[in-house]
């Protein structure tokens, strides 16, 4: 017996008894709940389109009972894309991009979407890979949370596959600076150093050492300057080798700062790692010098992970919203607004926090 919904008319229910051998489908499931095909598909496939709640639920336990699963691929074709967002990171054992991840994944909670997550090492071919495969699986968005490096041979490359994604419906957003042309959550990198810098300064610090990623690194690169820059202002100069390259990673400080033990700590000497992962490595190599970080050598980090509060010393840092980062990110993705008017607003800001690593010098 056939019956009517608001969508049209209903096939006869099926038997959802436990005998069945073959995968049900969204057919089975419309016959089980007593709708049409349209309505189960809306109920199950995330539709702009209201459906009645009592309808909703009766396909949801229908598909429940059945085991259903839908066919994702078959729904990203009817969508334009899948309901995912792809997020990709530089490092993710790093935990500023934990932190946006955390983010990226509580907005998406919001609008039921899931996350997935690939690393590119910091390797600019290997970015260019990934995006290229996740073109493939239509992801609803993309979001590319790590810095670009000057004179990227893959730049063009990736540029053009970002192009032809959104051509296909899908959307961009880089994090941190725009160097693409795409949606951007800024960063204001340079702006956080100089602050940091002015504040160690008043603190009474007048000797520097930077420990820095690869000076290719954007992001590094803009840290470095606003620091070095802002001293500049104040009459100090950062001495060419007293700015230590070593990767952008805790091992990276580690072994930046056992660079600059080797070469000779001046007393009450200020050591700016550009992120803080980097300065937990070069308070491990103080430490394990002989030396009593925060009396011996001031050391200052950049981000303010969760982490550095529970390091002793605590970290003096500059704070990065990273968490909201990530929700912002997600949020600019799914705005009609125009691209170029979201990525044109103001960047993030970020603010000094002193705390027991850098002690006031007389």
């Amino acid at each position: 017996m056939t019956g009517n919904t608001p969508d049209g008319p209903t096939a006869p229910p099926l038997d959802a008894g436990p005998r069945r051998s073959s995968p049900a489908t969204l057919e089975d499931v419309a016959r089980a709940a007593g709708v049409s095909l349209a309505t189960a598909s809306r109920s199950l496939n995330g539709s702009s389109r209201t459906v009645n709640a009592d309808y909703r639920s009766k396909v949801l336990d229908a598909a429940a009972r059945l085991n259903y699963s839908p066919n994702l691929s078959a729904q990203a074709v009817a969508r334009g894309s899948t309901m995912t967002v792809a997020l990709v990171v530089a490092d993710i054992t790093d935990p500023y991009f934990s932190s946006i991840a955390a983010g990226v994944v509580a907005e998406a909670d919001q609008g039921r979407l899931i996350v997935t997550m690939a690393a590119t090492e910091r390797d600019s071919e290997r970015e260019l890979e990934i995006v290229r495969t996740l073109r493939g699986q239509r992801p609803k968005v993309i979001i590319l949370a790590g810095s670009r490096r000057e004179g990227d041979p893959s730049q063009a490359a990736l540029k053009s596959e970002l192009e032809d994604y959104e051509r296909a419906g899908g959307r961009v957003v880089l994090i941190s600076r725009n160097e693409l042309g795409f949606r951007t959550v800024q960063i204001d990198n340079a702006s956080g150093a100089s602050a940091l810098a002015a504040s160690l300064v008043e603190l009474g610090y007048r000797r520097f050492s930077v420990l820095t990623g690869n000076r290719e690194l954007k992001t590094a690169a803009d840290r470095l300057d606003g620091f070095t820059a802002e001293l500049e202002r104040a009459g100090i100069r950062v001495e060419a080798d007293r700015v230590v390259q070593s990767a952008f990673t805790r091992d990276g400080g580690y072994e930046g700062m056992q660079t600059l033990i080797a070469a000779g700590l001046q007393p009450n000497e200020a050591v700016f790692a550009v992120n803080d992962v980097m300065a937990v490595g070069a308070l491990s190599a103080l430490r394990d010098a002989g030396l009593t970080p925060g009396a011996d050598v001031a050391v200052a980090g950049f981000d303010d992970i969760p982490t550095v509060q529970d390091v002793w010393p605590t970290l003096t840092t500059v704070t990065v919203p990273l968490v909201e980062v990530g929700r912002t990110a997600l949020r600019l993705a799914l705005e009609d607004a125009d691209a170029a008017a979201v990525s044109a607003g103001s960047p993030v800001a970020t603010s000094v926090v002193v705390r027991d690593s850098t002690p006031r010098r007389a």
